[in-house]
């Protein structure tokens, strides 16, 4: 019953900060001018951060990985910082979200790597140098996929739990300290996140460039 109250109060949260994240984006966008208001300036540096960030990446494919890395980017500090509101659980210190944004990521790197060499051309290199190394690839996918969803949820949920030790030790002597601890820590795990998922991403299409390349195929 614990676990599934849980995982309803996830759920719950989750789609909240989706809503939210939704509604704001429809108002801040609907009316885009060439002289910006202040909400528009914000989105727009929000959105120009990110895009420099993929771009020192990889620079000749922003455009593809924008929407979904940015997104995620997003998604994930709100998600994170939601744990600082009295009451509310971030949505990533439960597995079965970070689960969800890692399969997500998993699927989004094929998909990207598939848009931008064909499909034929990507799924060849796992047979490459050799066939017998198939088994490995897929293991090395799979095991990169689960990392990934596990690393948000322990440092998470780590977090939160040495919140609740110091907040029942020293009651709440020291909430600010503790509250620009959680909100730190937030954000680096929101980018240590977006970060690695691009790095998949960059690896995937960067790998078979340079492998057409050197069989004198154009990309």
């Amino acid at each position: 019953m614990e676990l599934t109250s849980n995982a309803a109060t996830t759920i719950a949260t989750t789609v909240a900060i989706t809503a939210i994240l939704t509604i704001a984006s429809f108002f801040t966008t609907r009316r885009l001018e060439l002289v910006p208001g202040e909400s528009q300036t914000v989105v727009e540096g929000i959105v120009d951060a990110i895009r420099m960030a993929i771009a020192g990446v990889l620079p000749e494919h922003v455009n593809l990985v924008l929407p979904f890395v940015g997104t995620l980017w997003i998604f994930l500090v709100v998600a994170n910082l939601a744990g600082v509101i009295p009451g509310v659980n971030s949505p990533t210190s439960d597995l079965s979200t970070t689960a969800a944004l890692a399969v997500l990521t998993f699927f989004f790197v094929h998909w990207a790597g598939i848009k931008s060499v064909g499909t034929r051309a990507y799924f060849l290199h796992y047979l490459e140098p050799n066939p017998i190394m198939l088994p490995f690839e897929i293991i090395s996918e799979l095991s990169r996929t689960l990392t990934l969803a596990v690393r948000l949820f322990g440092n998470m949920m780590s977090l939160e739990l040495a919140a609740l030790i110091v907040l029942g030790v020293a009651g709440f002597l020291v909430p600010i300290p503790l509250l620009l601890l959680h909100i730190v820590e937030a954000l680096i795990q929101a980018y240590i996140f977006g970060m690695l998922a691009l790095v998949y991403v960059a690896s995937a299409i960067q790998t078979q460039h340079e492998r057409l390349a050197k069989q004198g195929v154009p990309a």
